[in-house]
């Protein structure tokens, strides 16, 4: 009669071939030991993590079955199950397999962190949280929980709380780049932008080729306008964006190349790495064809933010006939002004930030939402996990991010001719909805009653002043040698822009400089409430737009004031949105298509006064009939686009490019 378990230097045999990276050699040593000792569950468990280590993971999974059904309370087995059907993306069994490892073994601190990255791969953060939490108090030296934790903080807007966190991985560890980088979003998004950079750069210094941090680096130097090295920088990125390496995220892009096909490789891998599709819920059954279209607004940003400053009046407008209107917040309940007029103006709001990506999307098809709206794209706080587990038949993104998501699972792109043309279409994942008009505004908007002085605002008494308040990220050097060129053309004029950093202040103070233009000719404005911020622009003469990454909501808000607003068209979205604006309110004699005809026309303004005058008249003209500012007209537009992507799911077609008529 054989022995019930194999000798202990057998086993030593195997894992001394498995730790040597001998895998093959180690399983069939240990599948032969198996037919002699079939009843031994640790030699099921070592063929497991054998056909794991050569991806072979669904018979590492029926290793693992083996093993537990011989000892169903075997910790370790239970635990590198868990691990297994993560990386096969079946969540839920693997939350239940760290919980069986976790009930045998509650101080299992390396289960608990690894259920929380579960837990947070399913959105489901306040879970995540605790189970972080109940690492580092199993193992309070443990560096990787600690910095987990700092994560999901983050992701649930405690910043402060992610800051600690990652303070306390590196004081564990102090060589740990990942924790300098997650540090440094955290810093960032705190506008700490100079300790952003610092911890930015030591996560370099330790691992050069740590994924996406170039981008994190280079977006933050953009903030605090160091130029420095930028040409090299770009060469780099396009380089490994061309070798398909996880560099730098759309967003971000988006200020520093005007290339529409690098952009497009940009989301995809970006979608691929961090948003892939998401087979936890199974595909959505047709649902029956309902009396009234069932749209969804999802966004983190409905309160006093630009998106809603934007989009408020839309949702009040939709046709009640025809439409059934659902908001899904999953930002801060605010309930400032803007966050009650949006609750006030939809049929049903539903308070979504504390439920998991699975948990939305569910309570969507719950719901029977035919057409879900992502108002936010790879922007700040975006729950693109939503979308990946397919929220609604039909999924369309629209006006937060200006360029492709690339993610198989977003069907429609809302935009105009002027934003995309048709031989762009290619370099977009979907189907290009082209209205008359891009932007939304809201019409409801009264002109502020505020007047400020020149002196209130630190302005000489007399002389040209151009503007622009586009966030300091979109200034690049190419835009500020035209506007140094500008100023040094037009006596006496001064350049008044937004910065709310001192070291961008000082930044840019010391870059006018070097371009021969004294310093205090470049004046900066503070934040302000929107009616003194709308306010401000009555004291200038021409705004002067950023390239690659254009003036949106600001140019908009900019001729809402009779200021003219002068760009350079580009190549990509975010470099065409200012000129859509400028072609609905019928001023294409703004839009130039060269840096050379931007400064020959600016300057041309400045010292023409007839012809300002003549441009501001057409523009005040304009603004009562304008498309752009005719909220019910658009959204009779968008309304006739939903009916038609409607129908067409309701006919079985796959989505195409709608063209609505003005």
């Amino acid at each position: 009669m054989s022995a019930v378990s194999p000798p202990q230097t057998e086993i030593n045999a195997v894992i001394a071939l498995y730790s040597n990276g001998q895998i093959k050699e180690a399983l069939d040593s240990v599948e032969s030991l198996i037919k002699n000792y079939p009843k031994e569950p640790l030699l099921y468990n070592i063929s497991g993590v054998c056909y794991k280590a050569i991806d072979q993971l669904d018979i590492a999974v029926q290793s693992f079955e083996k093993a537990l059904a011989i000892k169903p309370d075997y910790t370790e087995v239970n635990y590198n199950l868990g691990v297994t059907y993560r990386e096969l993306g079946q969540l839920d069994d693997a939350i239940k397999s760290y919980e069986k490892a976790l009930t045998f073994k509650p101080d299992h601190a390396i289960a608990h962190n690894n259920l929380g990255n579960t837990l947070s791969d399913l959105g489901q953060l306040d879970d995540a949280v605790k189970s972080y939490q109940k690492a580092v108090a199993v193992k309070p030296d443990y560096a990787e929980a600690h910095n987990n934790l700092g994560v999901t903080l983050k992701n649930l807007d405690q910043l402060e709380a992610a800051v600690e966190s990652y303070e306390k991985a590196l004081a564990l560890k102090p060589d740990y780049a990942d924790a300098y980088a997650n540090r440094g979003n955290v810093l960032l998004d705190l506008k700490r932008l100079d300790e952003a950079l610092a911890s930015y750069e030591s996560a370099i210094a330790l691992d050069p080729d740590l994924d996406w941090m170039l981008g994190n680096l280079l977006h933050t130097k953009m903030h605090l306008c160091l130029w420095d090295d930028l040409d090299n920088h770009l060469n780099e990125l396009t380089n490994k964006i061309n070798n398909s390496e996880k560099t730098i995220s759309p967003f971000a892009l988006l200020a520093l190349i005007d290339d529409p096909e690098i952009q497009r490789r940009t989301a995809e891998i970006y979608a691929r790495e961090r948003y892939p599709q998401s087979h936890v819920l199974p595909k959505i059954e047709p649902y029956p064809k309902h009396k009234k279209i069932r749209i969804g607004y999802f966004s983190a940003d409905f309160r006093n933010h630009p998106v809603s400053h934007l989009t408020a009046e839309l949702y009040e407008l939709h046709d009640r006939e025809r439409f059934e209107i659902h908001a899904f917040s999953f930002g801060p309940d605010t309930k400032d002004e803007m966050n009650l007029r949006i609750k006030a103006g939809v049929d049903r709001f539903h308070d979504v930030h504390t439920m998991s990506h699975k948990e939305v999307a569910m309570l969507s098809r719950s719901l029977e939402i035919d057409i879900a709206v992502d108002l936010g794209g790879y922007t700040a706080n975006c729950r693109t996990g939503i979308f990946a587990m397919s929220a609604a038949p039909i999924q369309i993104g629209y006006i937060g991010y200006l360029g492709t998501m690339a993610a198989d699972y977003m069907d429609y792109l809302i935009a105009d001719q002027t934003i995309i043309p048709q031989e762009n279409q290619k370099y977009f994942s979907e189907k290009i909805v082209y209205l008359p008009s891009f932007q939304v505004n809201d019409s409801k908007l009264s002109l502020p009653a505020t007047i400020f002085t020149r002196q209130d605002l630190g302005l000489p008494e007399t002389g040209f002043v151009f503007c622009c308040f586009n966030n300091a990220f979109k200034i690049t050097p190419a835009t500020f040698d035209s506007w140094g060129r500008i100023l040094e053309q037009v006596d006496d004029s001064v350049l008044i822009i937004y910065a709310n950093n001192e070291s961008t202040k000082t930044n840019l103070t010391k870059e006018i400089a070097l371009r021969g233009i004294d310093s205090n000719r470049l004046i900066f404005g503070e934040q302000l409430l929107i009616p003194e911020y709308l306010a401000r622009y009555r004291l200038a003469d021409l705004f002067l737009d950023t390239h690659p990454y254009n003036a949106g909501t600001t140019a908009s808000d900019a001729l809402r004031m009779g200021l003219p607003v002068l760009t350079c068209i580009g190549s990509s979205y975010a470099s065409r949105v200012a000129a859509s604006v400028l072609t609905a309110v019928n001023l294409p004699e703004l839009i130039t298509t060269t840096q050379e005809q931007y400064e020959s026309l600016a300057i041309e303004l400045a010292t023409n006064p007839e012809k300002l005058k003549i441009i501001k008249d057409k523009l005040v003209d304009n603004l009562p009939t304008a498309p752009l500012y005719d909220t019910p007209l658009f959204t009779r537009h968008l309304e006739s686009a939903y009916v038609t992507m409607y129908d067409r799911y309701q006919n079985g077609l796959e989505p195409d490019h709608i063209y609505v008529e003005h």
